[in-house]
């Protein structure tokens, strides 16, 4: 086994004490030190750098059967990292070498090598492989292009539009030839960023009024796709707006992750019969395998700076639950980092 010399004999991780009931309290989560773990055959030690937190997180708390594992109560958490190998015990992967895995939630992880991925530092900056080249990158891509079949032209309405999905989403609508793009955020700060910097044509702060006129307002003539991030009412405005053979991609439905009653679903569904609309939900674990190409596509757009992004971090491990809280709260703008 190779390793870097000084390391510590403790490690910090976040453990899930008890499964919350609406919006999560900090007492049912504890900040543990736990010895450093040592790698097996096969593994290496990461030195988390990054890591990320996420809405679909909140799921997992929940003991509900979903469409992953939930948290084990007195166990870490996980969620995405990237850092820099500091021990290996594995062929392929060298001291130095940075990582991305999906250990987080922690200092330090042992990890599978089969289970980390090399990224190069060089290429790009190590957050942005949680976010705008990561998995919230992807989601917008296969979302947008795959489920919701966007070809040039269309007119796309995008929820949570100011978040590290929905501001991608719009922009690469907009990069390959949508007529208008419209997102809905939660601040007039965060709306005049939509159009200002990211090339909105529209967007709407969906607190100052009903969300259906607003929509109407910035889509006279309709919508002919919707990616969907928050749910309720968007929801519902959305296919109220739904031109003829529109498509509806849900994504995540934010405003109702902490009801502790069912929120009650859209009202016009009726509307979809006479539009052919369809509504499809769709989790980016099922498109890895447009990874490659969004890389090649999504890759020179950021570089350029043609493909923008924002990041909101939060420094130390310590605040690593008051950041996931904040993504809740719709805190962030584009991508909540947590900088170990």
């Amino acid at each position: 086994m190779t390793d870097s010399p000084a390391l510590p004999d403790v490690n910090r991780e976040w453990h899930l004490d008890s499964r919350p009931v609406g919006w999560p309290k900090p007492e049912d989560f504890s900040l543990v030190e736990t010895a450093l773990p040592t790698p097996r055959d096969g593994q290496v030690l990461v030195r988390n750098l990054y890591v990320s937190v996420d809405p679909y997180m909140r799921g997992r708390m929940s003991a509900a059967k979903s469409y992953v594992a939930p948290y084990e109560l007195g166990k870490p958490m996980q969620g995405g990292a990237v850092g820099e190998v500091v021990a290996s015990n594995a062929e392929g992967i060298a001291v130095g070498d940075h990582v991305l895995h999906f250990f987080g939630w922690r200092e330090y992880a042992a990890v599978d090598a089969k289970n980390a991925v090399k990224v190069d530092p060089e290429a790009a900056p190590l957050s942005t492989y949680l976010g705008v080249l990561g998995m919230t990158g992807l989601t917008a891509y296969a979302g947008l292009l795959r489920t919701a079949s966007f070809k040039e032209g269309d007119s796309v309405f995008v929820s949570g539009a100011a978040g590290a999905v929905g501001s991608q989403v719009g922009q690469i609508a907009k990069l390959k030839g949508a007529s208008r793009v419209i997102g809905s955020a939660g601040s007039d700060e965060k709306v005049k960023l939509l159009v200002d910097e990211y090339g909105f044509d529209a967007a709407f702060n969906y607190k100052n009024g009903p969300v259906s006129e607003q929509l109407r307002a910035a889509a006279p003539d309709g919508i002919d796709v919707y990616f969907d991030n928050v749910g309720g009412d968007h929801l519902e405005a959305a296919i109220g707006s739904l031109n003829r053979d529109g498509r509806i991609a849900i994504c995540g439905a934010i405003s109702v992750y902490n009801n502790t009653e069912p929120a009650p679903g859209p009202k016009n569904l009726a509307r979809l019969i006479q539009t052919r609309g369809r509504i499809e939900g769709f989790l980016v674990g099922d498109h890895y395998d447009l990874q490659p190409q969004f890389v090649q596509e999504v890759g020179p757009w950021v570089r350029s700076g043609e493909l923008k992004y924002r990041e909101t971090v939060v420094e130390g491990i310590e605040n690593n639950l008051e950041a996931f809280l904040g993504v809740l709260r719709g805190d962030n703008t584009g991508k909540m980092i947590v900088k170990l």
